[in-house]
């Protein structure tokens, strides 16, 4: 976080107030307003560490917040600790201490042994705008608490904001999940977020996830998460680049020549401008004709397909890390329409309809072909084409994007069986 006080509005705030309320202080609603609710909860809390009740997120107050985004703290054991003692003082069920220290011996520590406390709250928040910053806080926290998952940089986006991928499980059949390609589709990051966290969860307890057993899952599948394809556009559509900064205004700048489409919130497209489901080599010239016939003839917020498939640094990030593996199926989750699309024109790989019906039946969501207009450039219709194998598209949700914050739960409920479904179906054939 950058310094804050009193008065500032937007993300940041709202990451203060969850926060606050994670370590027992009642901000008020977590909306973005620094408010005398707010000021309130930060000096208490403040006083709590010992620290100057100034009511200011600086530097200090900032380190003692971090734990209440990221999920856990550390400590130093003591002369006779031991994981059980350590359980005990802090309240954190041993098993959840065994988890997060797969490395530490059962019995006595060496005195000064660095320990991870996990915290009792989920990781991943249904309460906040989502922000390169938030995702990344969250990936941390989840690799530290559940570190058999690993994360790793796949690339950069245009401002060099990391693409960060997480991978869980060590089967041999290659599963990829991808989402927010489109900045004001930014939601569908903590659907996979959640799902990771969940997942992670119901593995380490020998517990389903939806209605898959999640220890077989993990053995026969690994699964990858690329939860922020598009951090830049996402970090302008919720607020997280100040209305001063040089590539706000340069959006800003290129928004003004589609006057029809509100800035920021109708911006989809990366932050040079170029829309990043439009940058893939499949059937790429045809949905230029057709962009290009819409007026989408330059860069702007969105459906402008660049000037060549491949250009832009989180596409050719992504490629890059599909070519790099063996995915035997693809999701990329967008915004809205409750619908799952399938196809690459008349391409249809073996078992890609069973698998989609199987994927319908358990969101409630429909089953359909992509439109002709929209049927070109996509992530799954490179996907398809480059490999005859299934990948889809789930257009989750319904309403205008971006959806807001109160339609999360209804989103990941309906999703969830997809999400779980993907890790085990190949080919129309259970591998479990």
């Amino acid at each position: 976080m950058e310094l804050l006080r009193f008065g500032q509005r937007g993300p940041l705030v709202e990451y203060l107030q969850l926060a606050l309320f994670r370590a027992g202080y009642d901000p008020g609603s977590i909306d973005g307003i620094f408010g005398r609710k707010t000021l309130s909860a930060l000096e208490s809390f403040q006083r709590r560490y010992q620290l100057e009740p100034d009511g200011i997120v600086g530097r200090l107050t900032r380190a003692r917040l971090f734990p209440y985004l990221t999920g856990y703290t550390l400590t130093l054991s003591q002369p006779g600790d031991t994981l059980d003692s350590i359980s005990t003082r802090f309240s954190v069920p041993s098993d959840h201490l065994i988890r997060s220290n797969p490395d530490l011996p059962a019995g006595s520590l060496p005195a000064g042994t660095l320990v991870i406390i996990p915290l009792l709250f989920p990781v991943v928040s249904d309460q906040v705008h989502y922000s390169y910053l938030y995702t990344m806080l969250v990936l941390h926290g989840l690799s530290v608490r559940y570190p058999f998952i690993l994360l790793s940089n796949e690339g950069s986006s245009v401002m060099g904001k990391r693409l960060v991928s997480a991978r869980i499980g060590e089967g041999g059949n290659e599963v990829f999940y991808n989402a927010s390609h489109h900045a004001n589709e930014w939601i569908t990051t903590p659907v996979l977020l959640k799902f990771l966290e969940e997942y992670a969860e119901a593995y380490s307890n020998h517990e389903m996830i939806a209605d898959v057993p999640a220890k077989t899952a993990f053995e026969n599948t690994t699964l990858y998460v690329m939860p922020l394809v598009n951090p830049d556009g996402v970090d302008l559509v919720t607020g997280m680049l100040a209305d001063t900064d040089s590539y706000y205004l340069q959006a800003q700048a290129l928004s003004s020549f589609y006057p029809n489409i509100p800035f920021p919130s109708g911006w989809k497209a990366n932050i040079s401008g170029v829309d990043l489901n439009l940058g893939y080599p499949a059937g790429w010239e045809e949905a230029r004709r057709i962009k290009f016939s819409q007026g989408f003839t330059r860069p702007g917020p969105r459906d402008y397909v660049g000037i060549a498939p491949l250009q832009e640094p989180e596409n050719q990030a992504v490629a890059r890390f599909t070519q790099a593996h063996d995915f035997s199926l693809t999701l990329s989750y967008h915004t809205q329409g409750k619908v799952i699309f399938w196809k690459f024109q008349n391409d249809a790989p073996a078992g890609s309809r069973g698998i989609g019906e199987a994927f319908a039946q358990v969101s409630g969501y429909a089953l359909s072909d992509t439109p002709y207009e929209s049927a070109f450039a996509g992530y799954k219709d490179w996907f398809i084409q480059a490999y005859n194998r299934p990948g889809y598209t789930v257009e989750a949700g319904f309403g205008s994007n971006p959806l807001p914050l109160a339609q999360f739960p209804e989103i990941y409920r309906d999703n969830l069986g997809i999400l779980a479904l993907g890790m085990v179906l190949t080919k129309a054939n259970v591998v479990y």
